[in-house]
């Protein structure tokens, strides 16, 4: 005889046993022999080993089927337990190209080239930029990429954050504490977050610090360890400050940063800490850089056309005199 203890992680065990235990009953006549007790967020499994090792393997199934999909039902748990191993629901559930399984079975992947380039870049080094126009995806697939990694326990907290500059507009005195003012320049790592996670989980992250989102200037003095740390919009932080955001990396972290150096929305004569960046990294061994272009855009059909005319007409990507012509990125950087 053996033992087994099944911690439940990421779902509500509410959720999982159903209503007056009816799911976990349902799964317990799959497996007679073995006795299975559970209590709150941990299982107890007693029996054969080898009976065990099967029970943990489908019940990890169900449990994330619930994680990716928020419900379950007898015909899945059904499926799950009498179904072969590379049945259609596992291979739904355990499909290598899915990031992440967001709400109302939303499964976020790397739809374009260079967004495959970003996933294998970010699995094999520690820090990569992805750099290219509006619509690539570029902070989508960054935060999809740190969601899979807290959800696999490869980091501990996502830092998400962007310097908060704003678009070309003088907005004036906001209302409101810290948080009110700040808020409006987070929202797209907000948007991206609720496409990725159930509204409780992310309250719940956002609440304990699993999840922060903050604005660059609040990353001075600290030291990131077990983080997966992503920098949005580095076009508009200068030059002190990217650095600075760089050299906040500490152990087992990860680092992205995204930018679209055809929109930079610093002051006249300030120029751009991306486009520094761009030309002193590009040489370091252990740095990617992604450039996407317009084959990448994954919004409205129009968004194409609207950054081939504007490249059409400038002929360089830039928006601002002070700031240089994008430099030459070395031989190793891929580009589709």
């Amino acid at each position: 005889m053996s033992e087994q203890i099944i911690q439940i992680e990421n779902v509500n065990p509410i959720d999982l046993y159903g209503p007056s235990d009816i799911h976990l009953d349902y799964i317990k006549s799959f497996f007679p022999k073995l006795r299975i007790i559970a209590r709150g967020d941990f299982m107890k499994v007693v029996g054969d080993p080898d009976e065990i090792d099967f029970f943990v393997t489908r019940f990890e199934l169900v449990m994330l089927h619930l994680e990716r999909f928020g419900k379950v039902t007898d015909k899945i748990i059904e499926q799950i337990m009498v179904g072969e191993p590379d049945s259609e629901v596992s291979r739904k559930l355990t499909d290598s190209d899915v990031l992440v399984h967001g709400r109302g079975g939303l499964q976020v992947k790397a739809i374009t080239s260079n967004q495959k380039l970003m996933v294998n870049a970010s699995d094999k080094n520690d820090l990569i930029f992805a750099i290219g126009p509006a619509g690539t995806g570029k902070t989508y697939t960054a935060v999809a990429l740190a969601v899979r990694a807290l959800k696999n326990r490869q980091v501990k907290r996502i830092i998400l954050t962007r310097p908060a500059v704003e678009a070309g507009e003088n907005l004036g005195f906001l209302p409101g504490d810290m948080k009110d003012k700040l808020d409006p320049y987070m929202q797209p790592l907000y948007d991206a977050l609720r496409d990725m996670l159930p509204t409780q989980k992310l309250l719940s992250y956002l609440e304990d610090g699993t999840i922060e989102v903050a604005p660059l200037a609040f990353m001075r003095g600290r030291t990131l360890d077990n983080a997966f740390a992503i920098l949005d919009e580095a076009q508009n932080a200068t030059r002190s400050q990217l650095k600075m955001f760089l050299t906040r990396m500490g152990r087992s972290a990860k680092f992205i940063v995204t930018g679209d150096i055809t929109q930079i929305d610093l002051p006249p004569r300030q120029p751009s800490g991306l486009l520094q960046a761009m030309d002193v990294l590009h040489k370091v061994d252990g740095i990617q850089f992604i450039m996407l272009n317009d084959k990448d855009v994954v919004r409205h059909k129009l968004v194409t056309e609207i950054i081939k005319a504007y490249q059409e007409k400038t002929k360089e990507p830039v928006t601002k005199e002070n700031n240089s012509p994008q430099p030459d990125i070395h031989p190793k950087t891929p580009q589709i």
